[in-house]
């Protein structure tokens, strides 16, 4: 087994164990394995141990990774911001947009997903701590921009997702809440589609998993340290 195999068997431990921790349906929490700044030779190792689903924080990074790994059956996932003079690549290459955080960019990940591909997976980034150095929309905003992405046709919205400040676990169970607020208020919002809370990573998976996340990132304890300044994994 390699490194990176270990490491993947043992992050999958520790999400069954938070769903039993938790009374959650086993398998119910989904493991996006976060391979930005690590090389494609580290993603291949990675999907030879079972892992499918990997997020990038750069669009170019991401292009490249899936061009050297073409032929393999992986899901890729834009989890860092997005500029709009990124988004045809975007939209022509990933499956799933997580950061989307204004109508603008979800006009143009719609308009520009070529036809003869299935829609575009996204959710909305929310910045539930309102932090100026964050991405995200407002809460205040959600429901208007959940509104707009409804009525595109090329994408399918499919949750929210956050990065709320380290520590802040009391944000986790707030994101929760307002998935369920949206559902009740929010007509052609459906449970069955709008189903992805993604939320959670390397240091607060437990937590995150008990607030009712569907979808946990976690880089580095799968891939190991990131460099310097590379952000939370």
């Amino acid at each position: 087994m390699t490194d990176i195999a270990a490491r993947l068997a043992a992050v999958r431990a520790r999400i069954d164990q938070a769903e039993k921790a938790a009374d959650r349906t086993p398998g119910g929490v989904r493991l996006l394995a976060v391979s930005k700044l690590h090389p494609a030779s580290a993603v291949r190792a990675a999907h030879a141990a079972g892992q499918q689903a990997f997020g990038e924080n750069y669009v170019q990074e991401g292009l490249a990774k899936m061009a050297e790994l073409d032929g393999l059956a992986l899901e890729w996932h834009l989890i860092g911001p997005l500029q709009s003079n990124k988004t045809r690549e975007v939209a022509e290459h990933f499956d799933w947009v997580q950061s989307v955080d204004r109508e603008k960019i979800a006009r143009r990940l719609s308009d520009q997903r070529p036809a003869q591909l299935p829609p575009l997976q996204v959710c909305l980034q929310v910045n539930i701590d309102d932090e100026a150095s964050k991405a995200g929309c407002s809460l205040a905003e959600l429901p208007v921009l959940v509104r707009a992405v409804l009525a595109l046709p090329r994408l399918q919205l499919r949750g929210l997702m956050c990065i709320p400040r380290a520590g802040n676990t009391a944000a986790l169970a707030a994101l929760a809440k307002t998935r369920q607020d949206l559902l009740a208020s929010i007509p052609g919002l459906e449970a069955a589609t709008f189903d992805t809370l993604s939320m959670g990573m390397s240091d607060d998976l437990e937590a995150a998993v008990a607030a009712g996340s569907t979808m946990v990132r976690v880089g580095s304890a799968i891939f190991g340290a990131r460099p310097a300044g590379a952000g939370p994994a």
